[in-house]
């Protein structure tokens, strides 16, 4: 846990521009902090083994290895993982599948910053 007690967050998503933007959203909350990043499912399993974030962005549609199967290796390495979604307007049948697998929430892209830090204090804060 860092010292400071802020939330560990990662995120995944093949675009750095997103990643870039959720980075820079989380760490001005004063309750989380972004301490990983993948661009794909792959690097997301290590990462989280490595680092044991409380919270996950994943995205649905990357290389190698793609959000769905990615988010049941995670609950199936930690039942207790923390998920949300961030996936673009038309993947709606994702989302739901997402959502059967374990994901906890969903913030769609484009995304505005207030939609994002309801999403990070309801999952984070309300001990779901």
């Amino acid at each position: 846990m860092p010292k400071n007690n802020k939330k560990k967050i990662m995120c995944v998503d093949d675009a750095q521009f997103t990643r870039n933007i959720l980075k820079k959203i989380i760490n001005k909350t004063d309750f989380s902090e972004v301490v990983a990043e993948a661009g794909d499912g792959e690097e997301a399993i290590k990462k989280y083994q490595e680092v044991q974030p409380d919270l996950v962005t994943m995205d649905l549609v990357m290389p190698v290895k793609g959000g769905i199967e990615t988010i049941e290796e995670l609950l199936q390495l930690d039942e207790n993982a923390k998920i949300i979604v961030v996936s673009a307007l038309g993947q709606e049948a994702l989302v739901l599948e997402a959502a059967k697998k374990g994901a906890k929430d969903f913030i769609q892209k484009p995304f505005k910053n207030e939609q994002v830090l309801e999403v990070l204090e309801r999952t984070l804060l309300n001990n779901k």
